[in-house]
């Protein structure tokens, strides 16, 4: 299923968890035990990302069709610019409309590790606009995503900047904005009001990461752009050592993020899972058990 329709036709938040394609065989098996193990928790879909460079790219088209054909389990593929031909972009949208997967998100993609700055691949694209563009007309069926960010890309000169290329993804062709992660909802609900007032008016689904490590997020917070509230960094600084304090610090901060989102009309919650199911299906189980309403058996 198209998830812009998910989204359009649901009676109940949409939950959707993200992966990445691990190197090796034995990863990949340990991967789809988790996917499977979430499975069963019934996500309204679930994403597999693309290494820089498009350095997993036939792991992620492998994995997105197990988990869609085999697994049954609604697949999208992340699609970056990074090092690939508009021919070798073309070739990847073909493979996936082949196996029967009907979800991209569209992503200009990070410089490969040790660069700076993006550099375009010479017969490559430039943003993420221009790779939903040509999704759109390559493989006009398919539903597009792009990424929204509640606290500014970090390469934009402003968020009016940065909102109105958002604008532009949309006019191109993305039906669904999933956010960056955030730790503060006031970030995501400023973000939704003002994307609201330029006139997008696709879902707009919150990313969560649950908070595993307290080093871990500090590093992702510093490369993607995102704040940790003060609140937060006091509560997690005495389990810097200690992982499963963190995790259950990470679980109780996601669990009061997200029943707030939903209850304020959030039309749903990425996770992203780092490859882990315990904290994300800890969050989900409580929420089931939590919110007002709950899913059909």
């Amino acid at each position: 299923m198209r998830i812009a329709n998910l989204f359009a036709t649901r009676t109940e938040p949409v939950f959707s968890f993200e992966f990445f394609p691990p190197q090796t065989d034995e990863g990949r098996d340990a991967l789809l035990r988790t996917v499977s193990e979430l499975g069963a928790l019934r996500p309204g879909f679930v994403s597999v990302t693309y290494g820089a460079g498009g350095s997993t790219r036939d792991r992620t088209i492998e994995l997105v069709s197990t988990i869609k054909n085999s697994i049954g389990l609604e697949a999208m593929a992340h699609l970056t610019c990074v090092g690939s031909s508009r021919d070798d972009l073309r070739t990847v949208l073909d493979r996936l409309s082949a196996a029967g997967i009907e979800n991209v998100i569209a992503l200009r993609g990070d410089p490969p590790r040790g660069a700076t700055t993006f550099v375009p691949h010479a017969g490559g694209l430039a943003h993420a606009s221009d790779l939903i563009e040509m999704i759109r007309d390559r493989c006009p069926a398919l539903c597009i995503a792009a990424a929204g960010y509640p606290e500014t890309h970090v390469e934009a000169t402003s968020a009016e900047e940065d909102l109105a290329y958002l604008a532009l993804k949309v006019r191109r062709g993305a039906e669904v904005v999933i956010t960056q992660l955030f730790f503060e909802n006031s970030r995501y609900f400023d973000f939704v009001s003002r994307a609201r007032a330029v006139g997008i008016t696709t879902p707009i689904v919150p990313g969560i990461m649950p908070i595993t490590n307290v080093a871990q997020i500090e590093r992702f917070t510093k490369m993607c752009g995102a704040s940790i509230p003060s609140s937060l960094r006091l509560r997690l600084e005495p389990a810097r050592n200690d992982p499963e304090a963190a995790a259950r610090i990470g679980v109780e901060h996601a669990v009061a993020q997200c029943e707030e989102l939903l209850k304020r009309g959030a039309p749903g919650v990425h996770f992203y899972t780092l490859n882990r199911s315990g904290s994300t299906r800890d969050i989900l189980v409580t929420l089931m058990r939590s919110l007002p309403w709950r899913r059909a058996s």
